[in-house]
């Protein structure tokens, strides 16, 4: 005999995760997962590698659920799935917590550290967490080969990065310049546009910002006629004052009006006369000064008078200010070069009257297009020459300032790269502001706030510096990564098309420098004048290189000998580290024979990742063919959240693009963030983090993944609500176990183990056929959201599923066909339909909840034997059986469904029981095809609802509706419209209020335009009429009776009797084939209506008769008073 089906005492999904999982570990389902599918076309997938020096959160939680979903889902459908881990193990994350944790600073590393011993630390960092990480992704059920991840430290991923960047190279595409570009100080590294685009790397500040004065010199023409004063003033408005000291020029529009205006200064009540444009006049001169007329009117002001006047004395082009040459405003320092061609006014295409003054302060050092439109005129940075003569700008590489800068030397120009509690009460913005102040140079000072970019890492502001870098000509490749682009299947579209789409479009050069010391090192030595240079591709390559430098004595030995190019195993390649402390003591020799040394910088850790699909295979080296075949590339599936479309999503377009000329995957979903429930970040500072480990012990990480993937669309943000989880362990976890114990029960006690060959579905009940055409609607629509990475529809419809069609529907109408069935026939009919339901649920679920399903696949399959499969994860995918979909029939059980709904909410309304039989409900129809539907299932309605009769009427004008507009819904798609569309549904009678339902919505055109209104657009409601109560929702109305006679009431005393008695047998442990004597003390009208059906309530609750009698018993029952009844139960 066949075992029985499992049953259980409760559900404890963190207890079924435990279970499911040590049975995955102990048969290797994983891996048979993948074996099983030798042979088979595969689906290609790229992890994005966390770093595991850090620890994983809930949104880790959520990223990997997804990526698992789609690995799983097409395993099922008969791919092929590999899935690669791998660890992002360099750049700034790793080596700033390396330096904190060592008490160190950057500067320290090679004098009281040194490099070697630098990045040993770091290599044991990165990897301490790993055990963590193992745990989360084993605890949620993510699979994925963490026996074999790429590691982006290891010498074979190095070498095949160093590949890529030598096709860059020898495209052209890798080029040197000396730029702006954006710099932490406090990380001591360039950063790449890319990462200043990273989500949150912009912050909303308040700065010191000074309207500063720039004294015109004397002995020139100016533009205008008028004079106030002797002195003329070019105004210039800066937000970081601390770069005032760098100015070397001042950028106008040359197309743009310029006015001269007599004023007197707000600080030392001085009169002045200064140039600005003539747009923002009015903003500069808004707040504390009014406007006169001529400068006789300015005679009248007196210091301390609430308003200072002004006038205006004559107006400019830009064009003529252009060649004016102004006092230095701050001369602590001249530029070093071309020093007489600087402080003048030059032209800029930049320039505009948004706000400010419509004159730019330029400080070249500083800033790109400071930069570009000084060397254009000619204009000199200010640059000084250092200890050991190198022209460098005014501040330092740690954000200070040099001795030059007088009174302000060694002061960091942002007071946030101070350490904690050492920072000056006042920044170096508001000391310079209040010198300026001081010596009649300041307009104005004021707070401003503004979006300015901070480090992604540090957190800390960033500067725009000089730098010597590298960089990859992105622009040169931006048509080709733009048309790549749209080949790409975005989940969410608007993202591709948006956020990541434009960024392409605006793409600037990446900057692949970073001064640092743990990364991977750029593969490129050159001669001291940069005339000769050779970029390494391979460690075979290299290792010929040495072998020249050995032989021209610029070389001992090679400390690669012993490497063997042509053994690819891991005992050769653990001979050799790619490292800076490695590879920066090899000197190669030039064709012309000169020594070159490699160039200091590493590469952009983004890069790293960018190169995986590549370098996770140690392509072109071993695995050339699933590159070149592309059998495993280009991805067809990739995930990760929306910030990496700055970030890895972006990397691995632009390589996979300018390499080898494809999209590096085919479709992406692009996660919004968890936030907390309140929409909140999360963070430990507000104290609104959720610790994954504890969440998943105790909801388990079912409930958690179908929680997060049903509650919101994956590209949305996700508003983290515990108590989200706990209502999903139950709505639905809860009501499959429950549907799953019901079958077990009952299997268990008629020995139904399906060994019967399935009964043909036409020779089913109506109800069979109906739940089984629903099941094959469900596998169509669930295949076709999963292949369309739409996993929350997905999971939606399996909900609605489980919960309102099978439990709700199927098995609450066909309850008596398992446990009170004489037809075999009929009970086998209902086992089989409600086995395939459980069945091929737990096959469609499986992505989005494996464990649960796993041992339900297991305990339905261990049993019946139907499934040749250890695992549901090993089982196919269902295919709808189109034959078997009966549209007609699901039609008419959603009616009845509806009907059903409204009636109830009527009953609940007016706090009538079900069990309460009524009389009568009416349902007016639209057309005959609408009313043989519901003559279909009147009798099903009826019996639902507990109503004796149902009415179906075509003459609407029984019942009278009102309707007005829903501008919540019309709101949005027809703003303008709005007031007309009101005053034409105004206007409705009842005979267009029955076309708006017959025709599920309105269209036509309002003032010229077309109109299109669905059913959700109208609110219609239909008034009650005497003795009845009547509800319409999506254009179905009934109306019920609520009358009550002595008869109904009788029935329904009746009905609450056997309620009462079925709870007392559960409550007993009777078993549910015992036959029972009932016992029942109660009031005088219950027992006429007790005796009125006695034979109906013995045949409900299985009892050999029903006596009245006197009764003392603790537990009373509330028929229709508190304690009116008590009921004893015996066998």
């Amino acid at each position: 005999m066949k075992a029985k089906y499992p049953e259980y005492k409760g559900l404890n999904l963190p207890n079924v995760a435990a279970s499911v999982l040590e049975k995955w570990q102990k048969e290797s389902i994983f891996q048979q997962s993948v074996a099983q599918r030798n042979g088979a076309p595969s689906f290609v997938f790229y992890e994005g590698p966390p770093s595991a020096n850090g620890l994983p959160g809930i949104h880790h939680v959520m990223g990997r659920a997804i990526k698992d979903i789609f690995c799983r889902y097409q395993t099922l459908k008969g791919k092929q799935v590999h899935r690669k881990a791998g660890w992002d193990t360099h750049g700034l994350p790793v080596e700033l917590g390396v330096e904190k944790e060592l008490g160190i600073t950057k500067e320290d590393i090679g004098t009281k550290i040194s490099v070697d011993a630098y990045n040993d630390a770091c290599k044991e960092a990165v990897m301490r967490y790993t055990d963590i990480w193992n745990q989360l992704t084993e605890k949620m059920g993510y699979w994925v080969d963490m026996q074999d991840p790429y590691i982006t430290y290891t010498p074979k991923y190095m070498e095949s990065v160093w590949w890529l960047l030598a096709q860059l190279y020898n495209k052209g595409l890798l080029y040197k310049g000396y730029t702006i570009q954006p710099y932490s100080p406090k990380a001591g590294t360039g950063l790449s546009s890319h990462e200043l685009n990273q989500p949150g790397c912009y912050k909303d500040v308040k700065d010191t910002t000074v309207v500063a004065m720039f004294e015109v010199l004397d002995g020139q023409t100016l533009p205008f006629e008028a004079a106030f004063c002797e002195k003329t003033h070019l105004l210039a408005w800066t937000t970081t004052p601390w770069t005032l000291p760098s100015n070397t020029a001042l950028t106008v529009g040359p197309q743009i009006e310029y006015v001269a205006v007599a004023t007197y200064n707000q600080y030392t009540y001085t009169p002045m006369q200064v140039i600005l444009a003539k747009n923002l006049v009015g903003y500069q001169f808004a707040k504390g000064f009014v406007a006169v007329e001529n400068t006789a009117e300015l005679q009248n002001y007196s210091p301390g008078d609430k308003q200072i006047p002004y006038t205006i004395l004559g107006t400019c082009k830009g064009q003529d200010l252009i060649g004016l040459k102004y006092q230095q405003l701050l001369p602590y320092a001249q530029p070093a070069e071309n020093p007489q061609e600087a402080f003048r006014v030059i032209g800029g295409d930049f320039v505009t009257t948004e706000d400010g003054t419509g004159i730019v302060h330029t400080a070249p050092t500083f800033g790109a297009d400071d930069a570009r439109v000084a060397a254009e005129a000619g204009v000199p940075g200010l640059l000084v020459a250092d200890e050991r003569g190198n022209l460098v700008p005014l501040v330092d590489l740690q954000g200070r300032f040099r001795p030059e800068v007088g009174p302000y030397a060694g002061m960091y120009v942002k007071n946030e790269y101070y350490d904690a509690g050492q920072e000056p009460e006042r920044s170096v913005d508001v000391q310079i502001a209040i010198q300026l102040k001081e010596e009649g140079k300041a307009f104005k000072v004021e707070k401003y706030e503004h979006s300015y970019p901070h480090c992604w890492r540090t957190d800390k502001p960033v500067l725009y510096y000089p730098l010597d870098s590298w960089f990859i000509r992105v622009t040169d490749q931006k048509d080709q990564l733009v048309a790549l682009n749209k080949e790409i299947n975005w989940k969410p579209e608007a993202t591709g098309t948006g956020r990541f789409g434009k960024w392409l479009e605006n793409a600037n050069d990446w900057n692949l420098s970073r001064s640092r010391y743990w990364g991977i090192p750029i593969p490129i030595w050159s001669t001291e004048e940069g005339d000769e240079r050779i970029c390494i591709d391979s460690i075979a390559t290299l290792q010929a290189q040495i072998e020249l430098s050995v032989a021209a004595g610029l070389m001992p030995n090679n400390p690669f000998a012993d490497f063997d190019p042509t053994n690819f195993s891991s005992e050769n390649y653990d001979l050799i580290d790619l490292h800076k402390h490695k590879v920066d003591p090899i000197i190669l020799i030039s064709p012309s024979g000169k020594p070159m040394k490699r160039e200091a910088d590493l590469i952009d850790v983004w890069f790293d990742s960018g190169a995986m699909p590549y370098a996770q295979l140690h392509y072109p080296f071993e695995n050339k063919a699933l590159i070149d075949d592309n059998l495993a590339f280009p991805a067809d599936f990739i995930a990760e959240g929306v910030d990496q479309t700055r970030g890895w999503f972006y990397t691995l377009h632009a390589i996979s693009t300018m390499v080898f000329g494809e999209k590096a995957y085919k479709n992406v979903v692009s996660n919004g963030l968890v936030l907390d429930k309140n929409g909140l970040k999360m963070s430990k500072r507000l104290g609104n983090a959720i610790d994954p480990f504890t969440t998943l012990d105790q909801y388990g990480p079912d409930a958690t993944r179908w929680y997060m993937i049903t509650n919101a669309q994956p590209w949305d943000n996700l508003k983290f609500d515990l108590e989200g989880i706990a209502e999903v362990q139950r709505k639905f976890f809860g009501t499959l176990y429950n549907t799953y114990s019901f079958f077990a029960l009952y299997a268990n006690i008629d020995g139904f183990d399906f060994s019967s060959a399935p009964i043909a579905l036409q020779d089913r009940p109506e109800i069979d056929q109906w739940v089984i055409s629903k099941l094959n609607s469900l596998i169509a629509e669930v295949d076709a959201a999963f292949a369309a990475y739409e996993p929350t529809k997905a999971g939606r419809a399996i909900q609605d599923f489980v919960t309102e069609q099978l439990s709700n529907w199927y098995v609450r109408l066909c309850r008596r066909r398992f446990w009170k069935n004489d037809d075999s026939q009929d009970k086998l009919a209902a086992y089989q339909t409600l086995y395939t339901c459980l069945e091929t649920v737990a096959i469609l679920a499986a992505p989005i909840a494996p464990f649960y399903m796993d041992q339900l696949f297991s305990d339905l399959n261990a049993t019946t034997g139907r499934q040749a499969h250890a695992s549901v994860h090993l089982a196919d995918f269902p295919s709808a059986d189109r034959q078997q979909i009966l549209s007609t029939l699901e039609t008419q059980m959603e009616l009845a469904q509806k009907a059903c709904s409204l009636v109830l909410a009527l009953r609940k309304k007016q706090h009538i029981r079900v069990r309460q039989p009524l009389q009568k409900i009416m349902i007016p129809v639209l057309n005959a095809q609408e009313a043989a539907n519901f003559r279909h299932v009147t009798d099903l309605i009826c019996s639902e609802v507990n109503v004796k009769e149902l009415e179906l009427l075509s003459d609407t004008g029984i019942l009278v509706k009102s309707i007005k507009p829903n501008f919540k819904t019309i709101g949005p798609k027809y703003g303008k419209q709005m007031k007309a569309i009101s005053q034409l549904v105004q206007q409705f009678d009842q005979n267009d209020i029955a076309q708006i339902e017959q025709n599920q919505g309105w269209n036509g055109q309002i003032d010229g335009e077309a109109i299109s209104l669905d059913l959700t657009d109208f609110e219609i409601q239909a008034q009650d009429i005497p003795g009845w109560l009547v509800a319409n929702e999506n254009g179905l109305t009934v109306a019920l009776d609520v009358t009550i006679t002595a008869e109904l009431k009788a029935e329904g005393l009746a009905r609450e009797i056997v309620n009462r008695i079925q709870n007392l047998r559960k409550e007993s442990a009777f078993d549910v084939t015992d036959r029972i004597l009932v016992q029942i003390d109660t009031t005088a009208a219950i027992q006429e209506a007790i005796a009125t059906h006695k034979a109906y309530i013995c045949a409900e609750v299985l009892a050999n008769d029903i006596q009245f009698t006197s009764l003392s018993v603790e537990k009373t029952e509330e028929i229709e008073a508190p304690a009116d009844t008590a009921i004893q139960l015996s066998k």
